[in-house]
């Protein structure tokens, strides 16, 4: 693309307007334009960056029907949450950490959890099915979770005496933590929403295990 030979400071993606703001994810100057259709789009974006923060007061929440809800059937009430709660908090910090490890995204964390989740629907009926994403983010996020979960079973039997801790019961929390990403993604291809969310809500340290 050729350069606009009046002005100077061009925007480091379009070359042609003037340069109006350092963008961290090219490592250079950019206008607002390409700012606002390149953010999380084409653009690596930080989440440490002002204008990605100010952008994410506007992000409009997933609106799905519950057709479009994967894994409907699968009831997740308050009740199962609030009992749940350490868990939960457990495997949210889990995934904020593997997703702050690397290069993953909000997709990457939606395609790992449905791989868990079909694992453990499949074992509710005798079987053992283990699908791996092809997307290496997404497979080593659902390792970094798979990991988790068995740290949390070793807890509870260091703990409590536990030795297991229901499938059925780790099913719901996958799925509780799927619909927080579905709600709170903003569906750009390399969009980070959730993982704001994720870094917000699920404080790091260690989750205490309880069975209430």
């Amino acid at each position: 693309m050729k350069k606009n030979p009046t002005v100077k400071n061009l925007c480091k993606i379009c070359n042609k307007a003037r340069a109006k703001r350092a963008c961290p994810g090219v490592e250079g100057d950019i206008c607002a334009t390409c700012c606002g259709t390149g953010r999380e789009v084409i653009i690596d974006c930080p989440r440490t960056c002002p204008f990605l923060r100010e952008a994410r007061k506007h992000d409009e929440p997933a609106q799905l029907t519950a057709e479009q809800v994967p894994n409907y059937d699968i009831s997740v009430s308050e009740e199962f949450v609030r009992k749940q709660e350490h868990f939960v908090l457990w495997l949210g910090n889990s995934l904020t950490r593997a997703m702050e490890a690397g290069k993953a995204v909000d997709s990457d964390a939606r395609e790992a959890m449905e791989a868990l989740i079909k694992t453990y629907r499949t074992l509710e009926s005798g079987l053992v099915y283990e699908p791996r994403p092809a997307n290496p983010y997404a497979a080593g996020l659902q390792e970094a979770l798979k990991s988790a979960i068995e740290e949390w079973r070793s807890r509870m039997a260091e703990s409590l005496g536990m030795t297991t801790v229901r499938d059925a019961d780790i099913l719901g929390v996958l799925v509780f933590i799927q619909r927080l990403e579905l709600q709170h993604a903003n569906g750009r291809r390399r969009g980070r929403a959730f993982l704001d969310f994720l870094a917000e809500h699920f404080p790091e340290g260690p989750a205490e295990v309880t069975t209430e």
